[in-house]
């Protein structure tokens, strides 16, 4: 409750050189101090708090709150706010309790806004064509859908719709800086919502946005950020002069070092430095580090760009108009580049000038290397790489996200429906091309590609124990979940049977995902909310639907009749070829471990030094032995203990 001011605090405002256009439109609570506010002109209608509150400074200095030196129209102050040396003015924003905003340029909202929702940034196409209209609530997979399911011209509007209804809900001609916020040394903020616990520190200019913070996942904008057009999710920190134009950034990102990007998307744990992106479609856990990296006009999702990293979407005909894709898991090394359109399997690495516009979607886990200008593909190598399962295991260790609250469904599986499907594919392709060019062939060609008759023989190996290894992790989990009785070892459903697609984090089966969009284009489902709530019952409900998928490719994979029954003969043999698979992939990452540890991995080591022992020496102090290797170590007791759930469960099916 606020009341007016009172003839005796009108005076003692004056004595203390405030002034107002007209003192009546000044409401105060009824236990304010008056005297912590000093020179202050107001404008408009404002109301005040009370200031009983100090603020603890880095250094140990404390400041009492209160408003000094500023000038506010029409601005509601929270309790215990502290607003200081406001060089030209705060417009039309309410602040909330316990806020600190210091050294301050201006910061209004002029006319009615949005703050940023509604803004459609031009993804992956730079001339338009698969605009994504962001908003405060935006997903991976909304996202995606709406950029990529464009031959739905329906369903597009139908999504478009709904983020712009989210927009108008949004829309205000009143800002709001929230409980909590620290906003210092700040140059311009126009139109710009400051959710809760955010830190603003001299930022150079923020226009048009949403900073989402929660007082429990809050958010940092750093010195010399400049963003335009934009929508920031808890938990994210931008620093260092990045600069942001019609962008959207999703929970728990980094952006920092001079970082640049323009109409782009950046979903949950992104973590982006010194670089450029330019319309990229952003997936999770997708990293740059590097200055001379530019990502632009991909798809790109769990993936790490390599220094010097380069795309090229413009051949100087009708625009910069291609696009790329590199499915969830690729990298790139250093100085790679990639000719748009192309598309890169998931958990591929790049290396090399590729110019040829490749296709290896249907050859996951594989390499694409550069020799001479032609494009060798080394497929499914990557399943032996040490790298690929580090990558792996650090990227559910480095989600940042508040466990609360979180808006990217995102299924963190190395070995999953949508990776197995695209191996299944990619070993008959290479069965087929064996047989049709001989088995005695040098070289292969396969989309613009060629493959060796040695990369060949290692694919199809490689390719049959990761497929042997998933299909028997799922008939063991299965075992386990019915205890053993086969009578219930089928599964009740074939709806999860097909195609799965990977909507940028969330794995999910074609079957399923389409009747959804119907409904949102037949008006069935009137929400984004209930859209997102039928995507997370799809995400929670992913082991279920696998083991329906997995069973059929058991079928399928190992020729059994499914009319018969289910055996505990055939189930073992199932058992013993995963077991078999498994150990075998494990040996091949300790030996691809061992190769850190080589002689060769040693020079540089040892500078100084006399003889070959001092460099071994040198070498075990920083590096550690390989033996007590964190890594190494994990993967023999992988072998152990996968080899005993083999035993245990062998031993179950043969009495």
């Amino acid at each position: 409750m606020h009341i007016p001011l009172s003839p005796q605090q009108i005076a003692q405002l004056e004595s203390q050189h405030c002034t107002a256009e007209d003192w009546n439109t000044i409401l105060v609570h009824p236990e304010a101090d008056l005297k912590y506010v000093r020179e202050v002109r107001f404008s408009g209608t404002c109301r005040l708090g009370k200031f009983d509150k100090s603020f603890l400074m880095p250094g140990g200095m404390r400041k009492h709150s209160g408003i000094f030196h500023a000038t506010l129209h029409n601005v509601s102050v929270g309790n215990n706010c502290c607003i200081e040396n406001i060089k030209n003015y705060i417009a039309n924003y309410d602040i909330e309790e316990d806020c600190f905003i210091e050294n301050c340029d201006i910061i209004l909202v002029d006319g009615e806004t949005s703050f940023g929702c509604g803004t459609e940034v031009s993804v992956l196409c730079e001339t338009g064509g698969r605009e994504v209209a962001i908003h405060d609530r935006l997903t991976a997979h909304e996202a995606y859908i709406t950029a990529m399911y464009r031959h739905r011209p329906v369903l597009i509007q139908r999504m478009k719709e709904m983020a712009m209804e989210r927009a108008k809900e949004r829309s205000s001609t009143r800002g709001t800086i929230a409980a909590h916020c620290t906003v210092v040394d700040t140059g311009y903020i126009k139109n710009v919502y400051v959710g809760p616990g955010c830190k603003i520190e001299g930022a150079g200019r923020l226009k048009n946005g949403s900073l989402m913070s929660r007082t429990d996942s809050p958010i940092h904008i750093g010195y010399g950020v400049i963003a335009d057009d934009f929508i920031v999710q808890d938990g994210s920190s931008i620093e260092d002069c990045t600069t942001l134009t019609r962008c959207f950034v999703g929970q728990a990102c980094t952006f920092k070092h001079g970082y640049s990007a323009s109409d782009s998307l950046f979903f949950c744990n992104c973590h982006e430095e010194n670089g450029e992106a330019c319309s990229i479609f952003a997936g999770p856990f997708t990293v740059t580090h590097h200055k001379s990296t530019l990502l632009i006009a991909g798809m790109f999702s769990f993936m790490n760009a390599g220094s010097g990293s380069n795309q090229s979407n413009h051949m100087y005909k009708l625009g910069p108009i291609h696009q790329g894709a590199m499915e969830r898991g690729a990298k790139t090394a250093s100085d790679s580049y990639i000719l748009w359109p192309a598309r890169i399997g998931a958990f591929s690495l790049v290396m090399g000038r590729h110019t040829t516009n490749p296709d290896t979607s249907d050859m996951p886990f594989s390499y694409l290397i550069e020799k001479d200008g032609v494009t060798y593909l080394a497929p499914a190598v990557a399943l032996r790489s040490v790298g690929t399962i580090r990558d792996a295991q650090k990227w559910p260790k480095r989600d940042r996200r508040s466990t609360e609250g979180r808006l990217d469904y995102v299924n963190f599986n190395l070995l999953s429906p949508y990776t197995i499907q695209k191996m299944l594919r990619g070993l008959k392709t290479l069965k087929q091309l064996k047989e049709i060019s001989g088995a005695t062939s040098d070289t292969y060609a396969y989309q613009s590609a060629r493959i060796t008759g040695s990369a060949m023989e290692k694919g199809i190996s490689l390719y049959t124990m990761a497929i042997n290894k998933f299909l028997g992790n799922s008939v063991i989990s299965r075992l386990e979940k019915v205890e053993g009785k086969l009578e219930h070892f089928r599964p009740t459903s074939e709806e999860a049977t097909g195609d799965w697609v990977d909507l940028c984090g969330l794995i999910a089966p074609k079957k399923l995902l389409i009747p959804l969009l119907d409904r949102i284009q037949n008006g069935n489902i009137a929400s984004l909310e209930e859209v997102n709530a039928e995507l997370a019952t799809l995400h929670q409900n992913y082991y279920d639907l696998e083991w329906q998928w997995a069973y059929r490719i058991m079928l399928d994979f190992y020729g059994i009749d499914e009319n018969k029954e289910i055996t505990p003969a055939l189930l073992s043999d199932i058992i013993r070829k995963w077991k078999d698979s498994v150990v075998e992939l494990d040996q091949m990452l300790w030996k691809d471990a061992r190769k850190e540890f080589s002689l060769s991995a040693r020079t540089g080591f040892g500078f100084d030094g006399q003889d070959s022992t001092v460099q071994s020496l040198d070498f075990s102090e920083v590096r550690g032995q390989f033996e007590s290797n964190p890594f190494v170590k994990a993967v023999e007791e992988h072998i152990h203990i996968k080899s005993a759930l083999a035993e245990k469960w062998l031993g179950v099916l043969e009495k």
